[in-house]
């Protein structure tokens, strides 16, 4: 996705959620939901004043390493090797601010409504679109499975996030449809961790193993 593209979606997502806030603001209760626990059930609220625009204010920092991430990036950590992918994975996690929100404010509005498993499947089909464009990046300080052995070589990096890359894809799907099948959500959570936990594992092991390949001539 190049950067212009880029730039359009995530405007045009953060006016979308700003404005929802806007026009709900009068609706809105003056304590709202701002977090949902391992349960799925709010155990965080927070003053609408804030609360109301707390996601669109992260979905602007998204936009900005968009513009800015190369020029802050260090020198032998650009993103201009692998930028569709970073630009589409910056979409790709603003998109997921912006449904977060809209579950906010309907909770909000609704609170009745038990939105605990639109909330954890949302994110496990996400996790997923995340997933699959995770073999597509490269060594950088922004996104993706950074762990010391990936950071120190190119060739743990990539192998680490091929790997990476499948699991987490596969998992988003199958916790998502676990969630939507009733599984208990602490079970898909425990899911998640174990998906998160392999590469990091793996990136240690093979750092290891090059290590002891390169001293053995």
């Amino acid at each position: 996705m190049n950067t212009k593209i880029a730039l359009i979606v995530v405007i045009l997502l953060l006016a979308g959620e700003l404005g929802a806030s806007l026009a709900l603001y009068s609706a809105l209760p003056e304590r709202m939901p701002t977090h949902w626990n391992i349960h799925g059930q709010v155990d965080g609220w927070g003053a609408k004043s804030w609360a109301a625009f707390l996601l669109p204010g992260i979905m602007l920092f998204f936009l900005l390493m968009i513009v800015g991430g190369e020029w802050i990036s260090p020198v032998n950590f650009k993103i201009q090797p692998f930028r569709g992918s970073y630009n589409y994975l910056m979409v790709i996690c603003a998109a997921l601010m912006g449904y977060l929100h809209a579950l906010m404010l309907l909770a909000g509005l609704a609170p009745e409504r038990d939105l605990g498993r639109w909330m954890v499947g949302g994110f496990f089909l996400f996790f997923a679109w995340l997933g699959n464009l995770l073999g597509k990046t490269r060594r950088n300080f922004w996104i993706g499975i950074r762990t010391p052995w990936t950071l120190a070589s190119d060739a743990v990096w990539i192998a680490t996030h091929r790997l990476g890359a499948r699991i987490l894809f596969g998992v988003g799907l199958a916790g998502a449809v676990l969630v939507v099948a009733g599984m208990s959500l602490v079970f898909c959570f425990c899911l998640l961790m174990a998906g998160l936990l392999v590469p990091v594992v793996y990136s240690f092991w093979l750092s290891k193993k090059l290590e002891r390949e390169s001293t053995s001539f």
